[in-house]
């Protein structure tokens, strides 16, 4: 389900409170959303619109200890002034917490306060499988003719999480 993140958590606090988020891509007037497929190594970026429903890869942000390359990730901001930002859940197959959804709450709060953007939560399970798949089958079929990346991958791996964004919200 799609949710805002709450505030981040701290060690020994308990984990952010996930609620309904009040837009979805057919409220209000056109808007630019970008998506996240977070991560420890890399963090692919996607966007796309509440017009065309469609998602596009953009790149995949180094990440390392110190955390995420914000720098980075606020170049992202001139592709259309994004009006919202999904970020992706990593949940466990069975709907709880993996070791990353902490993480990633965090990085969500981190993006919510740093680019005054609101941010939804979508479950993420699978997207990167879903993704890397996508990108063989377009190898295979000729329409890509380098090799698939891992950094391809979680460019990708955003675009995935963007259309489940689309698609839970009609």
């Amino acid at each position: 389900s799609t949710v805002p993140p709450g505030p981040a958590a701290t060690p020994g606090s308990a984990a952010p409170m996930r609620t309904a988020a009040p837009e979805g891509p057919g409220v209000g007037p056109p808007r630019v959303i970008l998506a996240f497929d977070f991560g420890r190594r890399r963090i692919g970026i996607a966007c796309g619109d509440t017009v065309s429903r469609t998602a596009a890869p953009l790149e995949a942000v180094p990440a390392d200890s110190a955390g995420p390359r914000w720098g980075r990730i606020g170049d992202r901001g001139h592709v259309g002034r994004p009006a919202q930002a999904v970020v992706g859940l990593p949940d466990n197959v069975d709907g709880s917490d993996s070791t990353q959804t902490l993480a990633a709450l965090e990085f969500a709060a981190q993006l919510e306060s740093r680019y005054r953007l609101p941010v939804a939560l979508v479950d993420e399970r699978y997207s990167s499988r879903e993704a890397e798949a996508r990108l063989k089958s377009a190898r295979e079929s000729g329409l890509r003719r380098r090799r698939v990346a891992k950094a391809d991958i979680d460019a990708a791996a955003a675009c995935v999480i963007l259309d489940r964004w689309f698609s839970e919200e009609t």
